[in-house]
């Protein structure tokens, strides 16, 4: 099994970049290794992504060193295993409300006594070809769990949620915590910034490594003040689309429309 470079860099301190892929296509994912990225998201809860796409997908982030997670669409064992059993190197979960979620999403990620993921031979694993009881060992010690954290309810349980051992990064999600406190899209609100601002310091509080989706440059200088441990720069969708619609729309123009 590879080992998680990203993990590694997180324990040793060192910033990691990252960014959503929503774009079923290997090509994308080799684009972002190229580029220069540590990690890769592979969403397949916001985006169609079938099962073979999002193994050949990891197995083009392999290939340019890019370590690859899956953003899971529930927080069910069937989700969690079938990313995992693809290669990804961790999870990301989304909408984690209580203690028990958190819990939920451990236990379906990890390997007994860690948990109780279900037993497989298969690509993480070399088919068989390395010893398997040492592959469970490694498996528990190199897959993330990554917690998104988008929900008031969330936030209100932090201290249990963050109690729970096996937790490896919290990831906050701006966009539906804005809609839980009913102002959806306002992310930049007071209300939202205090909301994200929170589960930061509870995050240092429990010692956990906290990944922030930065919305302007101004909060890219302030996250890196701040020495997050890691940071998600956008989707690759919104990342093409304003990149093709600059290239159509002059500057000028583009002010004139925001005025």
């Amino acid at each position: 099994m590879l080992r998680n470079e990203v993990k590694g860099m997180i324990q040793k301190d060192e910033r990691v970049f990252g960014i959503f892929c929503s774009i079923p296509n290997p090509l994308i994912v080799e684009m972002i290794g190229h580029a220069g990225y540590h990690f890769v998201i592979i969403d397949t809860e916001h985006a169609s992504i079938n099962p073979e796409t999002v193994e050949n997908m990891i197995r083009a982030a392999e290939v340019v060193g890019l370590t690859p997670f899956v953003r899971v669409s529930e927080n069910s064992e069937g989700a969690i295993l079938r990313a995992l059993d693809a290669g990804a190197k961790g999870v990301v979960v989304p909408h984690i409300r209580t203690r028990e979620d958190a819990e939920k999403a451990i236990h379906a990620s990890r390997y007994y006594p860690l948990g109780m993921r279900s037993l497989n031979g298969g690509r993480p694993a070399a088919f068989g070809k390395d010893n398997l009881i040492k592959y469970v060992e490694q498996a528990n010690q190199e897959i993330m769990v990554i917690l998104m954290i988008e929900d008031y309810e969330g936030i209100e349980n932090l201290d249990d949620i963050l109690s729970v051992t096996g937790i490896d990064m919290v990831l906050e999600g701006a966009a539906d915590l804005s809609q839980s406190y009913g102002i959806p899209w306002k992310t930049s609100s007071k209300r939202v910034k205090d909301g994200i601002e929170t589960i930061y310091q509870k995050t240092m509080q429990y010692s956990i490594p906290f990944c922030v989706i930065p919305r302007s440059s101004q909060d890219v200088q302030t996250w890196f003040d701040k020495r997050v441990a890691a940071l998600v720069m956008g989707d690759d969708r919104g990342v093409f689309f304003r990149s093709v619609r600059d290239l159509l729309v002059p500057k000028t123009e583009k002010e004139e429309n925001r005025t």
